[in-house]
């Protein structure tokens, strides 16, 4: 719909476009945090062990990760409507296959799906934006589709706690499905079809290579904790994905246009933000997936009331974005990463240490503390790696970044489930009912100081404003 015969979309179609793109990106943050509570409730329902239900996790942001380099491309040839109307079908798809899984193999087959769709909203809808609104309201536009993705996250553990309570898990899937239904409708009304006729061919090769490289690594680290698989197996697994990794780094540096290039690493900031956000998410990423477990499993609290205590997390984490600036113009990145990375590592093993005799007033409190160190630690990751990259290597530089973000938060699960497995297996003392011991994938946090370690000290202005949605 537009207001001229050249083609120029009116006001209101503007606004209502920023409101599909919003929604989506809200969709796919909340679809993030929202099963994380449920999960105790899936894993009675479909008859298998809480401890055991990480492939649900892993599934979706495996996925996710994997569509990323996909998604601009698709949407630079296809055009931006066609590939964001297919996104929300496809989402509301897998949906609504989730819902009515019928077991874990199921499941996980189906956040598959849903992650394909999930992977595209908001690369697909944030260039969407890029493309129609003028330079001067681009930030705008971008701060109120971000707004909807901040929130997303905030609630989605306490939503999908309450889902369970009043109704049942399957809820958490079906209330995307009217909100899939009635963006399908608006976006084929009023989402501009914009598309780049001077598209490059896709670089399929080094795009295999990654892939393969992601979904072995992630296979062999869970394999022997939950897919049973024998130590030979995961050894191949784990050489095929190191593997592929350096054979895209050999295949990268003779392509005409690969995926993602290797100047890029000759970036100083982009280089060591990039390897600390990997390893640092590892530990962190699976925070989300093993609070709820320690709160339901261990503790005893109801799905709701688990939900309810993540709401410190969240909303101690926003209050401290602004502090975290401060303290990096202060002090530089370097200092400021080090101590609070050894913080976010230290507060996740505190976990480790909860009992449920502790008062109620203390836990909130240890999970404010750790929302706090945990939002700086983001922050300051994310600016680093993203502060030097400048134009010609700011779209290339945040697909790779945001590839990283999703392969170190699926990786983060495998791990904390390979922990999970290990102890409930090898220590008679420790049952399903303690998930204590998986806190201790804290140390990897932790060590990671060592990574930012390497930054040159005067490192410390801001130069680059984080696009709001990078937040995480």
């Amino acid at each position: 719909m537009t207001d001229t015969a050249a083609g120029t979309p009116s006001d209101r179609s503007l606004t209502i476009m920023l409101w599909i793109v919003a929604t989506g990106f809200f969709m796919q943050t909340l679809d993030s945090t929202i099963v994380n509570t449920a999960l105790p409730a899936m894993a009675r329902s479909l008859g298998e062990a809480p401890l055991r239900m990480q492939g649900v996790v892993i599934a979706y942001s495996l996925t996710m990760a994997m569509m990323i380099p996909v998604s601009g491309w698709l949407a630079d040839k296809l055009g931006t409507r066609r590939v964001f109307l297919s996104a929300i079908l496809i989402f509301t798809i897998g949906s609504l296959l989730c819902a009515n899984a019928q077991s874990l193999t199921a499941l996980v087959a189906f956040r598959v799906v849903q992650g394909i769709g999930g992977a595209m909203l908001l690369p697909v809808g944030r260039l969407a934006v890029l493309r129609v609104f003028p330079a001067e309201r681009y930030l705008s536009a971008l701060a109120f589709v971000a707004i909807p993705g901040l929130i997303g996250p905030l609630i989605g553990p306490t939503l999908g706690g309450w889902l369970v309570q009043i109704a049942s898990w399957h809820w958490i899937f079906l209330i995307n499905v009217p909100v899939g239904i009635v963006g399908c409708v608006a976006t084929n009304r009023y989402m501009p079809d914009s598309r780049n006729p001077a598209t490059p061919p896709f670089d399929l090769a080094g795009y295999l290579l990654l892939a393969i490289g992601m979904v072995a690594l992630t296979i062999s680290l869970d394999g022997l904790a939950d897919l049973g698989l024998q130590h030979a197996v995961v050894i191949v697994l784990l050489v095929l994905s190191f593997g592929c990794f350096v054979a895209y780094g050999l295949h990268a540096t003779r392509a005409a246009q690969p995926i993602f290039s290797l100047d890029l690493f000759k970036i100083h900031t982009f280089s060591v933000g990039l390897l600390g956000n990997l390893f640092a998410r590892i530990g962190s990423g699976a925070m989300p997936y093993l609070i709820p477990l320690l709160l339901q499993v261990s503790l005893g609290f109801t799905a709701f009331q688990a939900g309810l205590m993540m709401l410190p997390v969240a909303a101690a984490g926003m209050a401290s974005k602004r502090l975290v600036t401060r303290l990096i113009e202060k002090h530089g990145y370097r200092r400021v990463l080090v101590v609070n990375t050894v913080l976010v590592g230290l507060m996740m093993a505190s976990f480790g240490l909860m009992t449920v005799h502790q008062p109620l007033w203390l836990r909130l409190v240890q999970l404010a503390i750790f929302g706090a160190v945990n939002s700086m630690q983001f922050t300051a990751m994310n600016t680093l790696t993203l502060k030097d990259l400048g134009t010609g290597g700011a779209s290339s530089g945040n697909s790779l970044f945001s590839l990283v973000q999703m392969l170190s938060m699926s990786l983060g699960v495998t791990v904390a489930g390979a922990i999970l497995a290990t102890f409930t297996g090898i220590l008679p003392r420790v049952t399903e009912t303690n998930s204590l011991p998986a806190f201790h994938a804290g140390i990897i946090t932790a060590a990671t100081a060592w990574i930012f370690g390497q930054l040159a000290p005067e490192v410390r202005s801001i130069k680059r404003k984080p696009d709001p949605s990078e937040s995480n």
